[in-house]
């Protein structure tokens, strides 16, 4: 090449295989098993004990998913990569990775259903507290932080609240502190966001949204290497025990120890599929995203609807931020108000098209009631505090034409 860096698509094309094909196959194959024969003992013993890249037992690396994670690698620049069986399972090993009894994690209110239980109940039960502040207020954040922050953890884009962070604001916050931000930036896409450029440090993912559009779970957890773990005492101790530079410390004790542990690796076939799902993602992002600014725009002031809410219409509150930050259609979800939880049953039973269901960013248009479902075993007063109304349909935006969606909305509507 002339030192002209190349596109997002053309990184993930071009990523090469860490071993030729036999075949010269232009996909990766599914490397489908579980353990691998080694030519002597000693080469066993090399491979099981980190000192070679030999894949050992496809619970710690298979090459498949090894190929998935290089090419995420390469299209985003990142230190390392780990793909797992879920997004749920790529936000528990981030923060298991981090956190120690005594610790704390300053995170959003604003989060989805699990992640807000992982937090508030799971990792309580082992001495890890959160404590929620309002991210748009970086002074709030900053308050919230003390000598024993690990991380601060937000969602980029709220699902279903969509409210946008500031994260250069919060970047900043985080390095006066020494703690490093972590964010989920599921809703909008590796082409569409350079989490690095905004500050983030470790991103996570649910690949089971717009990489794998409906096909199967996954989950990546990103490492850009821009932390300097020396200040973390957990990782800084990592740093030592594996010899690594501390900007490596979280990959190292992720990789050779948490993830292990916990055996959520992602599957080969899952791996082959949303590696292919890679080679499309732009170009069925750009689609969605601009279907979804369409149809917000067209249903702001709809007889029936209550309210829309969506980033990238010019009268949400977030809009500013958002244009910077992502675009002038940040993401393929949308949500509006309609007049009760009735109205809302009412007009999901009328949809003709759109799918009842629950995901995200599916080649499908899905529709779902946040309150009764995603955040249906919350208690009322937990659901209000999180702000998500009993009157809200959440909207994920597929490859349709806008036309045959606001079609078919306004069909229920009627």
């Amino acid at each position: 090449m002339d030192g002209k860096k190349r596109g997002f698509t053309a990184e993930v094309l071009a990523t090469p295989y860490g071993k030729p094909d036999p075949h010269g196959a232009l996909n990766m194959p599914v490397y489908q098993n579980a353990a691998y024969g080694f030519p002597t003992a000693e080469a066993m013993e090399l491979a099981f004990t980190g000192r070679t890249a030999d894949h050992a037992y496809s619970r710690i690396t298979n090459p498949t998913v090894e190929y998935f994670e290089r090419r995420v690698r390469q299209a985003t620049g990142a230190l390392g990569v780990t793909a797992f069986n879920s997004g749920m399972a790529a936000v528990a090993n981030l923060l298991l990775t981090l956190a120690r009894a005594g610790d704390n994690v300053v995170a959003s209110p604003h989060l989805f259903g699990n992640t807000y239980s992982l937090l508030a109940s799971t990792l309580a039960d082992f001495g890890v507290e959160t404590r929620f502040a309002d991210m748009t207020d970086p002074e709030a954040v900053a308050a919230a932080i003390d000598g024993d922050t690990c991380a601060v953890f937000l969602e980029i884009i709220t699902n279903p609240q969509l409210e946008v962070a500031d994260l250069t604001a919060l970047s900043a916050v985080c390095r006066a502190a020494g703690v490093p931000l972590a964010a989920d930036t599921t809703v909008v896409p590796f082409p569409a966001f350079r989490a690095r450029e905004f500050g983030v440090d470790l991103e996570v993912v649910s690949s089971t949204k717009y990489l794998a559009a409906g096909t199967g779970l996954g989950g990546l957890l990103v490492d850009y290497g821009t932390f300097d773990w020396s200040l973390r005492p957990k990782l800084a101790r990592a740093a030592e025990v594996y010899g690594v530079a501390p900007r490596e410390a979280f990959t190292a004790k992720l990789r050779r120890e948490v993830h292990r542990n916990l055996g959520a690796y992602m599957t080969p076939q899952a791996a082959w599929q949303q590696s292919l799902g890679l080679e499309t993602l732009e170009v069925r992002y750009a689609r969605a995203s601009r279907t979804a600014s369409e149809v917000a725009r067209a249903l702001d002031g709809w007889p029936g609807i209550a309210a829309v809410n969506y980033p990238g219409l010019p009268s949400n509150r977030f809009y500013g931020v958002a244009l910077r930050q992502f675009g002038e259609a940040p993401g393929a979800m949308l949500t509006f108000d309609l007049a009760s939880q009735a109205a809302c049953y009412g007009f999901l039973d009328r949809l003709q098209s759109i799918c009842r269901a629950t995901n995200l960013f599916d080649n499908k248009s899905l529709a779902i009631h946040p309150w009764s479902t995603i955040f249906g075993t919350f208690s009322e007063q937990v659901r209000r505090e999180m702000d998500i109304s009993p009157c809200t349909i959440r909207l994920s935006v597929g490859l349709e034409d806008a036309e045959d969606l606001l079609a078919d909305i306004r069909r229920a509507l009627e």
